[in-house]
């Protein structure tokens, strides 16, 4: 039987409900992927449905994609970037970033919809300096099939390649399928892991179904095996496992638990680098 795993509410507050996926006590990572959201759908009506002050990042990179809404990012290298469907943005948080997340009214949209992933830096890359980069729709790597869209938002599959900067060998991509689509069957190396979460729609994979909320796991060296169900939205995510433990509080990655110490005190202490036109903060929580 697949082994799979699906996600559980979090209420972040002002009922933006979002569906937590990984960190599980199932499965810690899959790949280099620590952590999985998807946040919405939640209809747009103010523009600010999503606030999320100032906080702090280490050891990680983040990965923020929009099915739709648009978001404004600010962060202390002093970036400020709508991001809006089919863009991705990538921070690296590396020794330590600061940043903010705030939905923003568009009157295209009428709803706010999006995945968010973090990515454990590989130990010796964990201090590195901090980075962001935007990549539009046009400058993501595309494949099209009958009733399929795949796009490659990071890493290299399928003969694809990612322009954003990875620190480990990885997959992350967006795909649209249609029910009339041909069975996909992509192999993954002996080296390589993946899960396929369900966005939107309904798929079926070695006999079993799996709805919205469900991440299909597959071991390193199988196939991602599967077949539209409805019409439907996913995103694969994966690559080559993590060969050390991280550990996780709050924003912070590590493979010291000294190092996520030393971020609480930080914080606690106002000593992270300011957002440019943010002054409230997340306080560390208890």
């Amino acid at each position: 039987m697949t082994k799979s795993l699906v996600g559980h509410s979090k209420d972040l507050g002002d009922n933006f409900v979002i569906r937590r996926v990984l960190p599980a006590m199932e499965k810690r990572s899959v790949g280099p992927f620590v952590f999985f959201d998807h946040f919405g759908p939640v209809p747009v009506v103010t523009g600010e449905e999503l606030v999320v002050r100032a906080h702090p990042h280490i050891g990680l990179a983040t990965i923020t994609f929009l099915y739709d809404g648009v978001i404004t990012h600010r962060d202390s290298l002093k970036v400020e970037m709508d991001i809006r469907p089919h863009e991705t943005n990538w921070m690296v948080a590396g020794s330590g970033i600061v940043h903010s997340e705030r939905s923003k009214f568009d009157p295209k949209y009428e709803i706010l919809e999006g995945i968010q992933t973090w990515i454990a830096l590989p130990k010796d890359k964990e201090e590195i300096d901090p980075s962001f980069e935007h990549f539009s729709e046009k400058e993501i790597p595309v494949l099209t099939k009958e009733g399929l869209v795949f796009r490659l938002l990071g890493g290299s599959f399928l003969g694809l390649k990612s322009p954003a900067t990875v620190h480990s060998p990885l997959i992350y991509a967006d795909i649209e399928i249609k029910q009339s689509a041909d069975a996909v069957h992509w192999d993954l190396s002996d080296k390589e892991e993946a899960g396929l979460y369900v966005s939107r729609g309904a798929i079926e994979s070695n006999g079993e179904s799996y709805a919205v909320g469900s991440m299909v796991l597959f071991e390193k060296g199988t196939s991602v095996s599967f077949k539209a169900k409805q019409n439907s939205r996913l995103i694969l995510l994966g690559g080559e496992p993590l060969t050390e433990k991280r550990h996780l509080f709050w924003n912070f990655v590590s493979t010291k638990q000294e190092t996520i110490e030393r971020a609480k005190e930080r914080w606690a202490k106002d000593e992270f680098p300011k957002v440019p036109k943010e002054i409230d903060r997340i306080p560390l929580p208890n």
